[in-house]
């Protein structure tokens, strides 16, 4: 594992405990070699999380629409910046670059790139990790509903499996690296 994603958001969020987890995930992805791929923004937590890792000697990789590298919200210091023509084939190309994926405190995007990636895990498109940074139990509520998700009878508790949640940088990182894919099939028997 060299690359990982990270979905985040482009605010802060009021709370600095979202600030300070942007921080020390940065120094986990230093401390492990890892480079970070990410959306590319200077804004919020995605524009800490860069800057953590770029002062301490980190690669990080922007993927961005054009759209909005026009609105002047572009990282302009980062290792590599890649613009895309929208958000479909920035997906993709964060796909294809990353070897995990993490979910940190974001709104609506960062929570639909983030299943988009586990979709695509559980539908055998690719064997990579997916996690969840749950800084100061943001995703407690979501998690739960992924429990709803099992009892009702719409996700198998396999796939639930597949998403590691942490809530210290550290140890979510070490898990990443230690993953073992469990490709179960997704369609069931009707």
């Amino acid at each position: 594992m060299k690359r990982i994603a990270v979905f985040c958001g482009s605010s802060a969020g009021f709370d600095p405990i979202y600030a300070e987890g942007a921080k020390a995930l940065g120094l986990a992805f230093a401390k492990a070699g890892l480079d970070l791929i990410y959306g590319g923004a200077k804004v919020g937590l995605m524009g800490i999380l860069a800057d953590q890792v770029l002062s301490l000697g980190g690669n990080v990789i922007g993927v961005m629409p054009k759209a909005l590298v026009d609105v002047e919200i572009a990282h302009e210091g980062l290792t590599e910046l890649h613009v895309t023509e929208n958000m479909h084939a920035r997906k993709a190309l964060i796909e294809e670059k990353a070897d995990g994926f993490i979910l940190m405190p974001g709104a609506a995007g960062s929570a639909e790139e983030f299943f988009e990636m586990f979709t695509w895990a559980q539908l055998g498109y690719h064997e990579k990790p997916c996690s969840i940074f749950n800084i100061n139990n943001y995703y407690s509520e979501m998690l739960k509903q992924i429990d709803t998700m099992v009892s009702s009878g719409f996700l198998k508790p396999e796939h639930q499996a597949m998403i590691i949640v942490e809530k210290d940088a550290d140890s979510l990182l070490n898990k990443l690296q230690n993953y073992q894919s469990r490709t179960t099939p997704k369609w069931v028997d009707s």
